[in-house]
Formats: C-alpha cells, sequence, structure tokens
C-alpha cells in the first residue's frame, strides 16, 4: 500500500469549521457559499486491512448512495473509487434547516502493491458499505519449504 499524502490545508479547513462550531456563531453567521459540507468536497473514510486470507480488503463507507452512482476501476496497478452522491430530490433548499451530511462527487486512488493479482479484484456494496478484496498473486503467497535432515 502506498503512504497517504497529507494536506495541511484540509487540516486547517476543518479545524476552522470545528471552531466556528465551538464558539456558537460568535463571529456571525457564515454563508453558504463558505460551509465546506455544502462545497460538495468529500472524501468518503475507508479502512485497509489484510485478511488473514492471502488478500488485502478495502471497506469504504458510501451511505445512501445507488450501486449505479459508485464506479471501480483498477489501471496501472492504481485501485480508483469515484461517484456522486446526491441529495435526495424531494428536499429543496429552503426547506432546509440544517444539512451536515456531505454531498456531490468524489474520489479515491490506491496504489496497488505489485503482489495484486488486478484480474480478480472483486467488489461487494451492501448496507451503506463498499468491500473490495484484492487477491495477492500465488508468486506473492508464503509457500512451506520441507526441510530436509541429512544424516
Amino acid at each position: 500500500m502506498s503512504i497517504v499524502r497529507w494536506d495541511p490545508f484540509r487540516e486547517m479547513s476543518d479545524m476552522q469549521d470545528r471552531m466556528g462550531r465551538l464558539l456558537g456563531g460568535i463571529y456571525g453567521r457564515r454563508g453558504a457559499d463558505d460551509d465546506v459540507m455544502r462545497r460538495g468536497a468529500w472524501i468518503p473514510p475507508v479502512d485497509i486491512y489484510d485478511s488473514g486470507n492471502q488478500e488485502l480488503v478495502i471497506k469504504a463507507e458510501l451511505p445512501d448512495m445507488r450501486r449505479e452512482d459508485i464506479q471501480l476501476t483498477v489501471e496501472n496497478n492504481t485501485l480508483t473509487i469515484s461517484g456522486d452522491k446526491k441529495m435526495d430530490g424531494e428536499v429543496r433548499d429552503e426547506n432546509c434547516h440544517r444539512i451536515e451530511r456531505a454531498y456531490g462527487t468524489f474520489t479515491r486512488s490506491f496504489s496497488l502493491p505489485p503482489t495484486v493479482d488486478t484480474g480478480k479484484v472483486s467488489a461487494d456494496y451492501k448496507v451503506g458499505v463498499l468491500t473490495i478484496r484484492l487477491p495477492l498473486r500465488e508468486e506473492a503467497k508464503p509457500k512451506q519449504i520441507q526441510v530436509k535432515v541429512s544424516d
């Protein structure tokens, strides 16, 4: 797996948003254009782990999305998850009192190690969680070597 690049400006934006909520609007109400959640820039959280069955697993939280709105591609040892989370069509902006959930397009890319068999990648989406299974190549799996004892 590759190292995830740290974006200090995103961290600062998150910190500014938290401070604004903590102070409870002392400095005035921010406009809708300044709200990070309304901009549609969101990154779904993921868990990446070794399942113990000679495969890597990526689980991404994509709540309230339809399977048709999620794209998954593997190209040049890079796995890309992208999609578009749409707000419910029945809800209009003038009827909203507060919107904290994130909406809009997203893209997450992960560099895959050369040990992953990209031809056998599988994905399953249920209960708002996308589970991607990345099996390892046969040559990458550990092999038991018999040690012979000579007299």
